[in-house]
């Protein structure tokens, strides 16, 4: 006879549907450019919920992001990400999270779930840290997360790349991945 544990939920988090606040949420990313240094960027959350379950087990998150965003401070490089070089958005309009499990682990959690960007689905784990809930002046009802997960691009057929003189490459493969999320109780 098998049983099953069940985690409750961290302190202040209600079950319930949570609607990520669209104007409060950033999906940014980290990728090693030159070897040398970082390139920053961010791609826009379009939409997002979160189905928090009567335990952490029965929770789930569904984001939607759209790669026509992506802001790196620098016109002609994001324009190239765009490009059938890397995202491809023509081809590959958006990019999705779908949980597939959530656990907890020490004082964090893990979301467990299918990534998919430029057309390829891989399975990642994201660590989460739940930051709490408020009641902001308009009687919303809102709870804060923050996510990181690093990827390697290439998992993802985003294989483009260029030879450096001195040697190595110009993108690196890992790409850190990081959410602050915003969500308001329905």
């Amino acid at each position: 006879m098998s049983t099953t544990t069940t985690t409750a939920l961290p302190t202040g988090l209600t079950a319930g549907t949570w609607a990520i606040d669209l104007s409060h949420t950033e999906a940014s990313f980290t990728v090693r450019h030159a070897g040398i240094s970082k390139v920053r960027g961010t791609v826009a959350v379009t939409e997002g919920t979160i189905t928090v379950g009567e335990h952490l087990e029965a929770t789930s998150v569904s984001v939607t992001l759209d790669p026509s965003t992506v802001t790196t401070g620098d016109a002609n490089r994001d324009g190239h990400l765009k490009s059938g070089d890397f995202f491809d958005v023509e081809q590959f309009g958006l990019w999705t999270f779908v949980s597939t499990g959530v656990r907890e682990e020490g004082k964090k959690h893990v979301i467990v779930g299918d990534l998919t960007i430029h057309g390829v689905t891989q399975s990642v784990e994201l660590d989460t840290e739940f930051n709490g809930t408020a009641v902001d002046p308009f009687g919303n009802t809102r709870a804060g997360f923050e996510a990181t997960v690093a990827i390697s691009r290439k998992d993802f057929g985003l294989t483009w790349n260029a030879a450096l003189e001195a040697g190595g490459v110009l993108v690196g493969d890992k790409v850190t991945i990081a959410l602050d999320v915003s969500a308001i109780k329905g």
